[in-house]
């Protein structure tokens, strides 16, 4: 009887696995909730047979996205969407960069409302009467 060649196993790649994880976050079908621990990198990357990098790099898209906190030491939390972007220890810089530029932004846009507030008394109390 001959024996047929075992098939390679299929070796996932940082974004197909970060597309798991993200099914299993977003989907109608969660696994986890806001507060849930991730499988740790390492016992993941055994695990899956890819390399610790990969799970790290899955991780960090998830990160990247708001979904996921990475916690040195802690490990990798699934993310309370109601809580801002950006405010919470462990988020990513990119995003705690983008709420501080928002905040000014936010600022800013108040701040010229306001003038064009004045600007439109001061222009509307002196609009000569029309003919």
């Amino acid at each position: 009887m001959e024996q047929s060649p075992e098939v390679p196993k299929h070796t996932p790649t940082a974004k197909e696995i970060a597309a798991q994880f993200r099914e299993k976050i977003t989907g109608p079908n969660r696994g986890y909730d806001p507060g849930d621990r991730l499988p740790a990198a390492r016992a993941l990357a055994k695990e899956l047979g890819v390399q610790l990098m990969t799970v790290q790099s899955a991780y960090g898209q998830l990160r990247d996205e708001g979904l996921v906190l990475t916690q040195q030491g802690r490990g990798t939390f699934v993310r309370d969407p109601a809580t801002p972007l950006g405010t919470e220890p462990g988020s990513s810089p990119a995003f705690a960069a983008l709420a501080a530029e928002l905040s000014t932004i936010h600022d800013a846009l108040h701040l010229l409302g306001e003038r064009l507030d004045r600007l439109e008394r001061l222009v509307g109390s002196e609009t000569p009467p029309s003919p």
